[in-house]
């Protein structure tokens, strides 16, 4: 039995997936049809023979006047040609590896070299690996994205081949580092769309999955300084330097590893940092000053200060095991990075007495993250002065 209606919104909407995929005709149209999947997924096609038709979109992305504007227009150069030419829709065979891969490709060609490492780093770990990568961006559906997002935060993905640096095996994610993958996903797809590589309307399948709530937690994990010492103590080899680095200065990890020769003032102090888009000069304490004075001896301006063993630049997979591998050796608690060192970092200058506008420009963060991550050591602080004053 052929079901035809005059198609509206209400009625796309309510039609109910069955155990077998049905179409509902639009009685306006009278090729137009909206084919309605078991999977809930409700798609737009135009027939104009017997066995020939045409993919139009996918609902809702594809409103009904949309479909009909477009079935319109493909009967009409049916007319014409004996099939729809002018408003064919593309054949696309991209997958969503694909256009992780083209995304990184152009970042590269924009010379964005750090961020497209980053991005290969975090699709190499979550999307190439996943069966999401496999599943082509005409069939990508939000229940896709999301079903990944959901493996992503368990940690439920095939293991990866060995690599320096980091553990075959994934574990289960922070919502912000969930929501972090989620947006350079995102980013991808939508490359994929402006490189005409994915017709705009499939666009609602990804921006539908929204980031993850109450995934902005300051961090927990903090090291006392007889901690910071053990973790030092137990380094093995160079890494000592940057775990050193980061505990006296609160740089950021890629500081140091991109850090060279001339970057250092010795006359001054100070040093340059140039990562994550910043470019700025802070003072040293005398404690990091010796450690870049040792390090600074008789290399070259153009010289990396920070280096392994082999004398190659610091990445971030060559280090997370080493600093792994120092902090169970020190007994520290599972989750010790370099990042947590930055963390005590801030969080004794805040509790010292330093101002959040200060702590800000030398960590090379914005003030607003400060406040918000930190401001409770702020108003801590703030509560035992006032204990010790008396205004009556």
């Amino acid at each position: 039995m052929k079901l035809s209606k005059r198609l509206t919104s209400a009625i796309v909407e309510s039609a109910k997936p069955e155990d077998a995929p049905y179409r509902i005709w639009d009685t306006a149209v009278p090729q137009l049809h909206v084919r309605v999947q078991p999977s809930g997924v409700k798609s737009w096609n135009v027939q104009w023979s017997r066995t020939s038709s045409r993919s139009l979109g996918k609902w809702p992305g594809v409103t009904v006047e949309t479909a009909r504007t477009r079935a319109r227009a493909a009967l009409a150069e049916t007319e014409q040609h004996g099939a729809p030419a002018a408003v064919a829709m593309p054949k696309l065979e991209t997958t969503v590896t694909d256009a992780c891969r083209d995304y990184v490709s152009s970042l590269k060609k924009s010379g964005r070299a750090e961020t497209a490492a980053d991005a290969d780093r975090r699709f190499e770990r979550c999307v190439y690996c996943d069966k999401l990568g496999k599943v082509k961006l005409v069939d990508l559906h939000q229940d896709d994205v999301e079903a990944w997002r959901d493996r992503v935060e368990k940690g439920e993905l095939p293991a990866l081949a060995k690599k320096k640096g980091r553990p075959p095996e994934a574990k289960p994610l922070a919502k912000s580092s969930v929501n972090r993958m989620r947006t350079v996903l995102v980013a991808a797809l939508n490359h994929a769309v402006a490189r005409r590589k994915a017709t705009p309307d499939l666009a609602i399948e990804w921006t539908s999955v929204k980031p993850l709530r109450d995934a902005g937690k300051r961090r927990e994990l903090y090291l006392e300084r007889t901690q910071r010492r053990s973790l030092l103590a137990a380094a093995d080899g160079p890494v000592g330097d940057l775990i050193e680095c980061v505990a006296l200065t609160g740089c950021r990890p890629g500081d140091p590893a991109v850090c060279l020769r001339e970057d250092y003032d010795a006359r001054t102090a100070s040093v340059r940092f140039r990562t994550k888009g910043h470019d700025r000069k802070i003072p040293l304490s005398p404690a990091a000053a010796e450690l870049f004075n040792r390090l600074a001896k008789g290399k070259l301006p153009k010289a990396h200060l920070f280096t392994q063993a082999d004398g190659k630049a610091w990445t971030a997979d060559a280090w997370s095991q080493p600093v792994r591998d120092a902090a169970a050796a020190a007994q520290l608690p599972e989750g010790v990075t370099l990042y947590v060192l930055r963390h005590c970092w801030i969080t004794d200058a805040i509790v010292s007495g330093m101002d959040l506008l200060t702590v800000a420009k030398l960590t090379g963060t914005s003030l607003t993250m400060i406040e918000k991550h930190y401001g409770h050591l702020v108003h801590g602080a703030a509560r035992d002065k006032l204990a010790q004053v008396q205004f009556l």
